[in-house]
């Protein structure tokens, strides 16, 4: 191997590494969801990722998180909530409201339809 087809592979597994960390370890914004009228909201923006990627709800408080989709890929035009049976898809450059009441405490995974990207929701009293 010459010397440029180390450079090429050690570029392509840098960048692999790099995809790895960003879609599964990377450290999310969090926010609590606003509270209004006896609904808890907060609005995720949908692009290359979930903004913010850690959601706070308040349990047995009903909830509604409008996913705000600005792009086309095809990895993000459905969020998936597993834990509470939710797979909804997400038309491009709109906005999709999904509502739910958490039950229970705890962190809920939210994801694309492929599982690329990720999300959480975080359930307190």
């Amino acid at each position: 191997m010459s010397g440029t087809d180390w450079l090429v592979a050690l570029a392509g597994l840098a960048t692999i590494a790099w995809v790895n960390w960003y879609f599964f370890f990377a450290e999310r914004r969090a926010v609590a969801a606003a509270a209004t009228g006896g609904t808890q909201e907060v609005e995720i923006e949908v692009k290359g990722g979930y903004d913010p990627g850690v959601i706070r709800l308040k349990r047995g408080v009903p909830a509604r998180l409008v996913f705000n989709r600005q792009e086309t890929s095809s990895c993000s035009e459905e969020v998936v909530l597993p834990a509470f049976g939710i797979r909804r898809f997400l038309p491009p450059f709109k906005k999709t409201p999904v509502e739910l009441t958490p039950t229970e405490r705890g962190t809920f995974e939210i994801t694309c339809g492929m599982s690329m990207l990720h999300g959480k929701l975080v359930v307190e009293d």
